[in-house]
């Protein structure tokens, strides 16, 4: 009897090749797709017609309350606060894994799995099955996976583990003969409209409400038109002329002010972290790491604080350029995934 296989099926290339290579293992795939607010009728119907093609079953769970709350309401809350939220992240934490092995249990299925690009192996080290790093460096995804329950990394497969590159990924696709493998990647928040989230934000209750743009002295410089338009290590669109290049370092919040600085002022060596997650066993204090506080940085060598179990603080051995709070740090011994959690 096939083992079964839960499978995250978002209508893109990753996610339908994932079915193939699952197929092509031996498991008896089931593709779910995941109604998570109105305008995915693509996503649906591409998902639809992948399982129709490959000759898999293919479910749909409305889960548009759970999406909202923990993933709209989340964001638009973030921004409110000065915070700048990563959306995938809460999305992989409370639906794409939560949610998907929640389901795979009531349907007695034992496996759930995404096209993610990244590895789950066991580790000798660590006794237990680990999250790696995936060979493809420029795809891995493994930032974005440090917030799931470790108790659940028995029951996950990531097919695309082990591909270098995208192209390999489409060739499949297209071998089976799949519509979907020229499909493009979407780089875009999938519940904001052309990616403006400004308008989005602002459609959501957030108001224009303006204040000044100051020093680190309190001088001021300019004006802004509300806090939630403004990023750490923002240099353009502050309307302000200067003698040296101006960015934006740090809101207060109660003042309503957006601060700028020099672009030294961006770099840090401690990054405070709260809400975090291990996803091993045996992580201890003053644990030398490598870290990363951004998806597209390198990670990097800093040593992990544990301050109590709502609180850690990373040491880099260099000074790191914009912590952001509401961004996440990711931690890694060597290529393994072994936590993060929210930058404060």
């Amino acid at each position: 009897m096939k083992e079964k296989v839960l499978l995250g099926m978002s209508g893109g290339v990753d996610s339908s090749t994932a079915a193939i290579l699952l197929k092509n293992q031996g498991y008896e795939v089931i593709g779910i797709t995941f109604n998570m607010f109105n305008s995915e009728s693509n996503t649906y119907e591409d998902a639809k017609k992948v399982c129709e093609k490959l000759k898999i079953k293919h479910i749909t769970e409305n889960i548009e309350s759970d999406f909202k709350k923990c993933v709209i309401d989340n964001f638009i809350s973030e921004y409110s606060i000065c915070s700048t939220p990563n959306p995938c992240i809460e999305c992989n934490k409370y639906i794409k894994f939560k949610k998907m092995y929640e389901i795979a249990k009531s349907l007695g299925i034992n496996y759930i799995a995404t096209g993610h690009y990244a590895k789950i192996e066991y580790d000798e080290k660590y006794k237990q099955k680990v999250i790696k790093k995936s060979n493809s460096i420029t795809k891995d995804q493994t930032y974005f996976l440090y917030s799931i329950d470790k108790e659940i990394l028995d029951h996950i497969i990531f097919p695309l583990g082990d591909f270098d590159d995208k192209s390999k990924i489409r060739e499949i696709a297209e071998e089976a003969g799949l519509e979907v493998s020229k499909k493009p990647d979407s780089q875009d928040i999938c519940f904001i409209k052309n990616n403006d989230y400004i308008k989005f934000l602002e459609d959501s209750g957030l108001k224009k409400d303006k204040g000044n743009i100051v020093d680190k002295n309190e001088n001021v410089l300019g004006k802004h038109e509300g806090l939630y338009k403004y990023t750490i290590g923002q240099r353009k669109g502050l309307g302000i002329a200067y003698k040296h290049p101006l960015y934006v370092i740090g809101f207060n919040k109660e003042k309503n002010e957006v601060i700028v600085g020099e672009e030294k002022d961006l770099y840090s060596k401690e990054v405070l972290v709260e809400n975090y997650n291990f996803l091993t066993d045996n992580i201890k204090d003053n644990m030398e790491v490598y870290a990363k506080i951004r998806y597209s940085q390198k990670s990097n060598k800093a040593t992990l604080k544990i301050l109590s179990k709502d609180e850690l603080l990373l040491v880099f051995e260099e000074p790191q350029r914009g912590k952001t709070k509401g961004q996440s740090a990711v931690f890694y011994d060597g290529d393994i995934l072994i936590g993060g959690g929210k930058i404060k």
